[in-house]
């Protein structure tokens, strides 16, 4: 389970966030924090996985709860996904150097933190699953960046398909000089070739990837994918 603090002063606002991550298959809320003390005070305490952290709290704000987690060297220092009406670009990129892994702009409803969630989760995943001493493919650093990021994920709609699986494959299709078969889609996202071959269909059907048919001298041609 992903344990998960919420951090904002509105203690109604603060039950909702908190009952939306509840729904969210892998994720527990440990805890509820209505500002930058309490906060701090529940990150020693209950070393949470991460933040769901509001920008506006009355001792401080969302930022300078990063930039103390990170002038404290705290470790395991958590991640934090900004929830905040604040939408200027000073502290969005604020957010972004202080290491934030997403950012959403109250107010929104569940369908989008699920979406967040569901990225995120699965990118600690997929990082739990490497080998830190081992090379990366381009491929795969790409997938690891753009797995939080909804924009790079279709936005055509996906019944009975993991959207970060989605952004997954095409990720690993864009970074490839070449086309690929289902199986290289597979080895290079870590899912099985049936699975990889279904999300490939799904695709082709909405028009982002390419279908190519590779002959050879005998036997049913091969199917090569690309992104359009």
């Amino acid at each position: 389970m992903i344990r998960t603090l919420v951090v904002d002063d509105d203690f109604r606002v603060s039950a909702i966030h908190s009952a939306y991550v509840g729904r969210v298959d892998g994720f527990e809320v440990v805890g509820q924090a209505g500002s930058m003390a309490a906060a701090m005070d529940a990150f020693r305490e209950l070393r949470p996985d991460l933040l769901l952290l509001d920008l506006y709290l009355p001792d401080g704000s969302g930022l300078d709860l990063l930039r103390r987690l990170v002038a404290e060297e705290a470790e395991p220092r958590p991640d934090a996904l900004m929830i905040t009406a604040a939408s200027d670009v000073a502290s969005v990129r604020c957010a972004m150097q202080l290491g934030a892994t997403g950012y959403l702009v109250k107010p929104f409803g569940f369908a989008a933190l699920e979406e967040r969630l569901g990225a995120y989760r699965e990118l600690r995943d997929r990082v739990d699953a490497l080998d830190p001493d081992a090379d990366t493919a381009q491929a795969e650093v790409d997938a690891l960046f753009s797995a939080v990021r909804p924009s790079t994920r279709p936005t055509v709609s996906a019944k009975g398909h993991s959207a970060p699986t989605l952004a997954l494959i095409l990720a690993a299709l864009r970074g490839a000089r070449c086309d690929l078969s289902a199986a290289q889609v597979g080895q290079q996202t870590g899912v099985s070739r049936a699975t990889a071959q279904r999300y490939l269909s799904y695709l082709v059907r909405e028009g982002l990837v390419r279908l190519e048919l590779k002959y050879g001298t005998t036997g049913r041609p091969e199917h090569r994918y690309r992104t359009t």
